[in-house]
């Protein structure tokens, strides 16, 4: 399906297309999707607005009518199918909706609407619908998305692909939101290089265990033995609907480690949609420890002593070898002194002793 630039703008959910199993009788009672063109937004009785997705928040047992604009952009009439399902975050972040062979349990079942709608050559209808809230329903959110399918069928399976947008339905009441860490991890990557720091990875995931839908704040802090914060850093949540989850992985660069490294991460969670007084909005603390060994700042330590060893050897190997040349400077000196007494003070053997004469 070939969407221009404009009609993109205007496609507030993403074409999603799935297979389901069908009767063969069914075969071909569909248009081929491939060759149409439409969008789907939210509206007035009057025609589009400005709204993305319908932001609604009822009390119990109230009963609301909004509307949607379907546009059909192709060059034939064609018979849109109008269904609404709960709705989810992808894995991705992306908003989507139940698949009409899965059923849905919450607020995809509020949402009341016609039908079929048929929508002529680049012509838009607006259809209302109807949002009725339980009056058991808990307070809260409960997401949920309306489209405009079209279903073609070939062989045993029907494609079905759909346009449009998220329907947020939040029942006033109490609001608590918070963002618990689970699975938090810290690895440790040293540099080998010993006068550069190295990285922290930390690896957790935020679950939204409130029951609204929330975004936030996530901050990073990792200090060493003596406490010393080496990295502090805040990071965005991206949104998630109640029960989502979300795994998040972050690397703290520059961490001189030096033993013990502490790692703690604190999320602090933010309302979105439509703001309610009183909301009970907690921050969370998670802290990990993790021991780590400095083995190239231990390896250029054992080369400096070993270095200063072989230097204190070589010192006092010079003087061991200054001291021998010394006493033997001394032997050689007293020896020729010794010599030169004995060929100074004795008498020549072919000489007369004047004593002897007088005698």
């Amino acid at each position: 399906m070939t969407v221009s630039p404009l009609r993109r703008a205007l496609t507030v959910l993403a074409v999603v297309t799935f297979t389901v199993a069908a009767a063969p009788a069914a075969a071909a009672a569909e248009p081929d999707p491939k060759a149409l063109t439409w969008t789907v937004q939210p509206a007035t009785a009057s025609g589009p607005d400005q709204r993305r997705w319908v932001n609604a928040s009822l009390d119990p047992g109230e009963v609301v009518t909004e509307h949607l604009a379907v546009r059909n952009f192709s060059r034939t009439a064609v018979a849109f199918s109008l269904k609404a399902a709960d709705g989810y975050l992808t894995d991705k972040g992306r908003f989507n909706m139940l698949s009409s062979d899965r059923p849905s349990v919450d607020g995809g079942t509020w949402i009341d609407v016609q039908e079929r709608v048929t929508v002529g050559p680049d012509e838009t209808k607006v259809v209302p619908f109807t949002i009725t809230v339980p009056r058991s329903a808990t307070p809260g959110d409960h997401p949920a998305g309306i489209a405009a399918t079209v279903t073609s069928t070939g062989g045993t399976v029907s494609v079905e692909s759909r346009v449009g947008f998220r329907v947020m339905v939040r029942v006033n009441g109490s609001v608590r939101a918070a963002l618990p860490i689970q699975g938090l991890t810290t690895r440790y990557t040293p540099s080998w290089n010993p006068f550069a720091a190295g990285t922290v990875r930390v690896r957790y995931t935020v679950v939204n265990d409130g029951n609204v839908w929330v975004s936030g704040t996530s901050r990073v802090a990792v200090s060493d033995l003596v406490g010393v914060t080496s990295h502090d850093a805040t990071s965005a949540v991206e949104e998630l609907l109640p029960g989502g989850s979300r795994q998040v992985e972050t690397r703290a660069h520059g961490v001189w480690a030096l033993g013990r490294l502490r790692t703690t991460v604190t999320t602090s969670p933010a309302l979105l949609g439509d703001g309610q007084a009183g909301a009970d909005l907690r921050p969370v603390t998670a802290t990990v420890t993790i021991w780590v060994v400095p083995w190239a700042q231990l390896g250029l330590l054992c080369l400096l002593v070993v270095l200063l060893i072989g230097l204190r050897a070589a010192a006092r190997h010079r003087r061991r070898r200054l001291a021998g040349l010394l006493d033997r400077a001394r032997q050689e000196g007293r020896q020729e002194g010794q010599e030169s007494v004995l060929v100074g003070g004795a008498p020549s053997r072919g000489e007369p002793d004047p004593d002897d004469a007088r005698r």
